[in-house]
């Protein structure tokens, strides 16, 4: 699953203009997808690390509206990948996110 999600990102960013809405709410999918960056932004508890933070947390607060990204915590948990709640982000760009990693998670940026 954690490779769909990183193929996926990969493909979404590459098909979309880096002035977007939807590059500026899938920057921190960055964090994910290189651990060493992660463990950095985490260490300077970074503006791109407290929205990764809110959004895990954010799932996880509503998993029962999202069962398909469950497993996909578990496999960011195994990766010390782990969500907090900060505030920073607004409930739109976490809906926004949410939505747009269940659709990597559903193969739509699959090639």
């Amino acid at each position: 699953m954690y490779r769909i999600f990183v193929e996926s990102y990969k493909n979404f960013i590459s098909s979309i203009d880096d002035e977007s809405y939807r590059f500026k709410i899938a920057k921190p999918f960055e964090l994910i997808i290189d651990i060493d960056k992660y463990t950095f932004e985490k260490e300077k508890e970074s503006e791109l690390y407290k929205k990764l933070s809110d959004l895990l947390y954010f799932i996880e607060d509503n998993i029962n509206v999202f069962p398909r990204l469950k497993a996909f915590l578990w496999t960011l948990e195994s990766r010390n990948i782990k969500g907090k709640r900060y505030n920073v982000s607004t409930k739109e760009e976490l809906e926004e996110q949410t939505k747009l990693m269940n659709s990597f998670i559903k193969l739509a940026y699959w090639y």
